[in-house]
Formats: C-alpha cells, sequence, structure tokens
C-alpha cells in the first residue's frame, strides 16, 4: 500500500513538472495566510486566490470532488495559523468542521467557491476580534469592525457613535483612552495601511486608492499617506518596484 502511495506521488510530481506546473509563490502563500491571522480582510480580498485556479495541484478528477478537498485542505491550513496567532483550538477546529460540513452539501462547483469565500472572511474577522480582545473594550472592539467595515466610504464619529448606540462624546473619549489616539487618527491610520497594501499588491494609481479609500481629494490623500508612512504614495510604490508606476507629484 505504502510503495503504491509512493508510486502515485512520483507519478504526480513528474506529469507536474513535464507540464511545467507552477504552485503558488511561498511568499504571497504566506502573506494570504498571515492577512488572515492579522484580521486584515482587505488584503486577504487581494491576495486570495480562487479554489483549484492556477497553482492548484489535483486531487480528483471529479471537478466537484476536487474543490470539495482543496477546501478542507484550507480550512485546516487557516485553522493551524489561526491557533498559533491566538485563537483557541476548540473555535478554530470548529469553523474548519463548519465550513467543511458547508462544502460537503455543496453540489456545484460554484456553491462551494461561495462557502471558500464565507470561510475566508469568517476566520479574518474572527481573528480580528481575538486580537482586539486582548486589549480593549468590547465597545473599542466593535468600534473597531466599524472601522474595518467602512473603509471605502467615509467614516464619521456620529455615525459609528449611532451604530454602537452610544453618545459621539463618550465614545470619543473612550476610544482616546483605550487606543491612545483619537477616533479620527485610527480612521486615517487604517485607511492608509489598505492604501499601501493596494500599492504594493494592486495595479491601482494614487488617485483610484484615494477615491477607493474615500478621501476628499487625491492631495489629501498623499499628505496623509506620508504623514503615517514617512513617503509618499509613488515613493512606496517605487520601494517595491512594481509594474506601470507613475510618479505623481510630492505634496
Amino acid at each position: 500500500m505504502k510503495e503504491d502511495s509512493e508510486k502515485m506521488i512520483a507519478e504526480h510530481l513528474f506529469l507536474s513538472r513535464e507540464e511545467n506546473f507552477v504552485h503558488s509563490s511561498f511568499d504571497q502563500e504566506m502573506a494570504f495566510y498571515e492577512s488572515i491571522c492579522s484580521g486584515n480582510i482587505e488584503l486577504v480580498r487581494m491576495l486570495a486566490t480562487p479554489l483549484c485556479s492556477e497553482g492548484y495541484g489535483i486531487l480528483s478528477h471529479d471537478a466537484l470532488r476536487n474543490i470539495q478537498y482543496h477546501l478542507a485542505i484550507s480550512a485546516a491550513m487557516i485553522a493551524r495559523f489561526c491557533i498559533r496567532s491566538g485563537m483557541t483550538p476548540e473555535e478554530a477546529y470548529h469553523l474548519s468542521d463548519v465550513f467543511i460540513m458547508k462544502a460537503d452539501k455543496c453540489r456545484t462547483v460554484s456553491e462551494v467557491h461561495a462557502v471558500h469565500k464565507e470561510m475566508l472572511e469568517g476566520y479574518t474577522r474572527q481573528m480580528r476580534r481575538v486580537r482586539n480582545s486582548r486589549v480593549y473594550s468590547k465597545q473599542i472592539v466593535k468600534t473597531m469592525d466599524y472601522i474595518s467595515d467602512h473603509l471605502h466610504s467615509r467614516i464619521m464619529l456620529e455615525d459609528a457613535a449611532d451604530h454602537l448606540q452610544l453618545s459621539a462624546a463618550y465614545l470619543s473619549r473612550l476610544f482616546k483612552s483605550e487606543v491612545g489616539m483619537t477616533f479620527i487618527e485610527y480612521v486615517n491610520q487604517k485607511k492608509i495601511e489598505s492604501a499601501a497594501n493596494l500599492l504594493r499588491f494592486s495595479e491601482y494609481s494614487t488617485l483610484e486608492i484615494s477615491n477607493l479609500l474615500a478621501f476628499s481629494s487625491q492631495s489629501y490623500f498623499i499628505k496623509i499617506f506620508k504623514k503615517y508612512m514617512g513617503v509618499t504614495p509613488g515613493g512606496y510604490k517605487a520601494t517595491y518596484q512594481l509594474p506601470d508606476f507613475q510618479q505623481e507629484e510630492a505634496v
């Protein structure tokens, strides 16, 4: 039995080489798992690849079974990374079981893709809560969740306070007391972190990123980016030597 398994693996590796099969970049794969563990849903969406796309091996010649197998492997890998980053084993494996069972009930490949997307975002949101709950009160954790969910719109203290059914003045004081910065400073910091990831991992221009993250103007976005990152968006993008770089005027 062992010899048969080893023979199958050897044949698979041989065929992969013959077909010039290229597996996903290890660095990008690690960045993907770290983005889940950090609770960065924006980066997760950016780095995630559809199951069974280029870079995935073939585990079954039945398309539905193949993608279900890959989802189970993905769930197991993510659970282990999340446990290493602070999620309890009980919670991590429970989530894994839930999504594997959901995938098992799927009858089409597209349904499994939908479960995969739900699984990535579910683990990421929970890791964000795990990390924040170590330091902050429930009210501040919920405020941070609200900010993360609204990075692509204009985020106002009053709207967050209404969402949490608190007064704006109380939330402002509580936020500054626990986080050590004002509400708007934290919002800007998170928007700039998202902008930096877009500059590193996408082809969006400075203007497109400014609009995507709902800054009032491109010049204001560049000013805030330089304040937090020490360089302009163009300078930051050049550091990572991304293609199609176009230098914008420094502000």
